[in-house]
């Protein structure tokens, strides 16, 4: 494996953090945190790439999977988990997984990102298939749980992509469709769950929100199939009823109780 540079592990551009005021880390946290859209801007035209192959894997029936350790896993977990909600796409459409299981959700588990071939074995759990898209996160770009998996994917013509916060990295190298986010060194040397953490959460809510926009899960700026999971998403699907039907919130809200979704809803009072 070639050496490449690791911005995300370079030194801070700040000194002696320790001897800094509140006011002044907060301020200098949020100076570094600004420049991640931009570094985010350079590179649209590769999660376009991304988002394309993926929403047409899926407009046939094909899942999303998300695959990476620590920081990067859990965003993955964090981004999979809020899409059925949402969006109200079936469960198992959208699957993160995580080196080390469940438990590493909450607790680190040591050494699980270091082996190359259990990526790939969680991924086989789900009886992934060529219809399937996976997108290995990993803000190094080296970690062998992800290059493992997207290597045993290529092999076996599964699609392939990558969000990574170095250039030229070994995940980039072996993800068909590679996104590197280069937001260059953390405030805090090394700490990736800051800015490239970041960088992962923003071009995850890209992807997601893109595909599902193109699978038809959103009418005008709308979320029309949420699940109604709680009081405040049916006030909200109310109102939403309300002003597309031009009726009252309690008539609307009425409604959407009877019938069980807002595109229901809506659907049955325009006939």
């Amino acid at each position: 494996m070639s050496q490449f540079t690791k911005t995300t592990e370079s030194d801070s551009y700040y000194s002696d953090l320790e001897k800094m005021s509140v006011h002044e880390l907060l301020v200098n946290m949020n100076r570094e945190d600004k420049t991640v859209p931009d570094a985010i801007e350079k590179v649209i035209p590769a999660i376009e790439a991304l988002v394309n192959i993926t929403a047409e894997k899926m407009k046939t029936g094909g899942r999303l999977f998300y695959i990476g350790a620590g920081t990067s896993g859990r965003l993955g977990i964090v981004d999979a988990s809020e899409c059925p909600p949402t969006y109200g796409i079936e469960h198992g459409r959208v699957i993160g997984i995580i080196a080390g299981g469940d438990t590493a959700i909450r607790k680190a588990v040591e050494f699980a990102e270091d082996d190359a071939q259990q990526g790939w074995e969680d991924l086989a759990a789900h009886q992934i298939n060529s219809n399937d898209v996976v997108i290995g996160i990993a803000a190094s770009g080296t970690t062998p749980y992800v290059v493992g998996a997207l290597e045993k994917c290529n092999e076996l013509n599964i699609t392939t992509g990558c969000i990574t916060c170095n250039s030229g990295s070994p995940v980039a190298k072996t993800a068909k469709y590679p996104v590197e986010v280069v937001v260059g060194p953390e405030f805090v040397t090394g700490s990736t769950r800051m800015k490239s953490g970041t960088a992962q959460k923003l071009v995850l809510n890209m992807i997601s929100t893109s595909v599902l926009i193109r699978l038809g899960h959103v009418k005008g700026n709308k979320m029309v199939d949420m699940q109604l999971s709680n009081n405040k998403l049916i006030e909200r699907g109310a109102q939403i009823i309300a002003k597309n039907c031009s009726i009252d919130l309690s008539l609307a809200k009425d409604l959407l109780l009877q019938h069980g979704s807002v595109r229901k809803a809506i659907e049955q009072f325009k006939k």
